[in-house]
């Protein structure tokens, strides 16, 4: 940034405004928010948010972080701001089209795992619901010799994901399609992966601001008991899934034993249902 006027505004003055803002808005952590955010807008490291307070910072800069701090004030989380989410240690860009990629899904990637004893074996991964195609990659960047295909419904979700496997160096070992639970995929797969709307529509409105604001409706609402997604999956999984393949599934607090009632209509077996960090159910698996 050029010098100027000792009347510019500088960091720290910026990084007290905005966590006040953010704080007044009911935001937690909102100086570490603020902090992220103005980073963020300046292209410099959070650290030096703190390290250097007196930094004077340029008009336009300014404005533009003032812009963010709007945009997250009005609820728009920082991932948002970004375009971006760390997910098992990757970074997936995101979109309109996809969901927010959360810690709560990769209860999927460790269970999988877990039951996986040889890493370096050649295995073929579907990915239903695929959209920024963090299950999918994350578990590929686990098995280096493992193929995978995803598939989401939204053609814009699809771009984020072939976007994100190819900046993650992964483009010739995933494919993704359009296509619905029903989509016909040649089989047999060694594991699926699954995260289908489980939501309770009449849930919807409760959920927070910024998820029900900024991630795309059909992703979450899974009808009047949160289920509907999960007879047609379940016939996807039974006609694609090898003999000795598994099936992870996420679905939402307390709906285990109705989830595994759903698929064993499929004529699937739910051999166990994981938690996740929290404690709370988070994954069916399910095997022929």
């Amino acid at each position: 940034m050029s010098t100027l006027a000792s009347d510019a505004p500088t960091l720290g003055r910026l990084l007290a405004e905005a966590a006040a803002r953010l704080s007044a808005a009911g935001i937690a952590e909102p100086r570490h928010e603020a902090r992220l955010i103005l980073a963020l807008a300046f292209g410099i490291e959070p650290a030096t948010v703190l390290g250097w307070p007196e930094r004077p910072v340029e008009p336009k800069l300014a404005a533009a972080a003032a812009a963010l701090i709007d945009r997250r004030v009005n609820g728009e989380p920082y991932s948002r701001l970004r375009g971006k989410r760390e997910f098992w240690s990757l970074d997936f860009a995101l979109s309109p089209d996809t969901l927010d990629p959360r810690p709560d899904s990769e209860t999927l990637i460790a269970a999988a795992l877990a039951d996986i004893p040889d890493r370096t074996a050649a295995r073929r991964v579907v990915d239903f619901g695929t959209g920024t195609g963090c299950l999918l990659l994350a578990l590929l960047s686990e098995l280096p010799n493992a193929t995978g295909i995803g598939i989401d419904i939204a053609p814009g979700a699809i771009a984020v994901a072939e976007g994100n496997a190819a900046a993650l160096g992964m483009a010739g070992r995933a494919e993704f399609r359009i296509g619905a639970w029903d989509t016909r995929i040649d089989g047999p797969a060694d594991v699926i992966l699954a995260n289908p709307p489980y939501i309770p529509t009449s849930e919807m409105d409760r959920l927070p601001a910024e998820v029900l604001a900024f991630d795309p409706r059909v992703a979450l609402d899974g009808g009047p008991d949160g289920l509907s997604a999960y007879p047609a999956l379940g016939a996807a999984i039974r006609g694609l899934l090898g003999p000795a393949g598994k099936a992870y599934i996420e679905l939402g607090a307390g709906q285990g034993l109705q989830v595994a009632r759903v698929l064993g209509e499929a004529r699937l077996t739910v051999s166990a249902i994981c938690r996740d960090l929290a404690g709370i159910e988070r994954c069916a698996v399910a095997t022929l």
